[in-house]
């Protein structure tokens, strides 16, 4: 489930910076991120009142809604099929905007990683490059990504491990040994899980961490751009969308990020950033908006 044009302008995004759901593309640019405070009291104001048209429930009916939570897994296999290893670039951002990830002079795969989500590689081959203190488990719900990694000419089960895994009904510790792992990556990922499974995910994750191992969060924040471009007939609960392609979206508050790890976690940081972006090409200018937080295993 779950690429950076770190070359181009501060407030500009690749006339590319859509996909073909029309979601917004949701990684950040290298000089761009900074940890702000949310929107002013007028522009949530705007945003509140964005939303308020889509309506206080589903916009869509509850055969609609079975439909979707029903072919969830399908909708990414087939994101993948259709997509291939093109649709993400490379996650060369990740190691500034988590500490935890870069090299600090220990022994080869002396630290264990587990990135939730692994899509085709885009986090695990770029940190195997810069970082070789780490072995990185990589685990996603579609098949298809999995065997995508699998045939990366980088991969190599001396460094990594990939496999297949719904982290809301699979047992991490299946594969993963229990208690085992420093860190654990959640970059746009606990968005695509119906709200009412995040926690079985958020529990899953507290299996496999070390006490004082670290989870890192990246993921959409409330009154993103995205957000407020959905329609109402995308949307199947309070936050929480679908894609044209039938994969989800929900975006988070902090407050709502660090209630999923109120339980058996302490809260190291959790803030918003936001990001002005422009689109030349569609001659959009967008407010981004993330949350990103870290917790540790307690």
């Amino acid at each position: 489930m779950s690429s950076d044009p770190s070359a181009r302008p501060a407030t500009t995004l690749a006339d590319d910076s859509q996909d073909s759901n029309g979601a917004l593309n949701d990684q950040p640019e290298e000089s761009t991120l900074a940890t702000l405070s949310h929107f002013s009291p007028e522009k949530e104001a705007a945003a509140t009142a964005v939303l308020s048209v889509q309506g206080e429930g589903a916009g869509m009916t509850a055969f609609q809604l079975t439909k979707l939570h029903k072919e969830y897994t399908r909708s990414w296999d087939l994101f993948y099929k259709r997509n291939t290893t093109n649709f993400f670039k490379d996650r060369h951002w990740t190691e500034r905007e988590f500490p935890e990830l870069r090299a600090e002079g220990g022994e080869p795969c002396s630290k264990h990683l587990l990135e939730l989500g692994c899509g085709v590689g885009n986090f695990i081959f770029p940190l195997l490059d810069s970082n070789p203190e780490l072995y990185i488990y990589g685990c996603d719900l579609s098949t298809r990504a999995v065997d995508f990694v699998k045939a990366n000419a980088m991969y190599t089960e001396e460094r990594c491990k990939a496999f297949v895994c719904d982290i809301t009904t699979d047992k991490l510790t299946d594969t993963v040994p229990a208690a085992s792992l420093d860190l654990v990556s959640a970059l746009f990922v606990l968005s695509a899980i119906p709200p009412e499974h995040m926690s079985l995910a958020v529990e899953n994750i507290r299996t496999v961490l070390k006490p004082g191992g670290k989870v890192l969060v990246r993921d959409y924040g409330l009154y993103d751009a995205a957000q407020l471009r959905f329609k109402a007939s995308s949307k199947m609960a309070d936050r929480f969308y679908a894609r044209h392609d039938g994969t989800f979206s929900y975006f988070f508050s902090t407050e709502s990020v660090a209630a999923l790890f109120a339980e058996g976690f302490e809260l190291v940081s959790n803030a918003y950033v936001v990001k002005d972006v422009v689109n030349r090409k569609r001659a959009l200018n967008m407010e981004r908006v993330f949350v990103q937080s870290t917790f540790r295993k307690i």
